[in-house]
């Protein structure tokens, strides 16, 4: 379930990312950006904030 949830925010950050990027600023790249190294991080450490967050939400891993 975790995995789901997981996916599902990540993949609604991305996008939101993009459309905020086309229709208000290029600047909202840096979300992107921010996304994808934090991804990137997650992998080599096995630690993920959004993980943590669902963890406390009560989502079942």
């Amino acid at each position: 379930m975790m995995n789901t949830y997981f996916r599902v925010i990540v993949g609604i950050m991305v996008l939101l990312s993009v459309v905020l990027t086309v229709y208000v600023s290029v600047n909202w790249l840096w979300f992107t950006v921010f996304i994808g190294v934090n991804l990137i991080q997650s992998a080599f450490t096995k630690w993920c904030l959004l993980e943590t967050i669902l963890v406390k939400l009560g989502v079942k891993k």
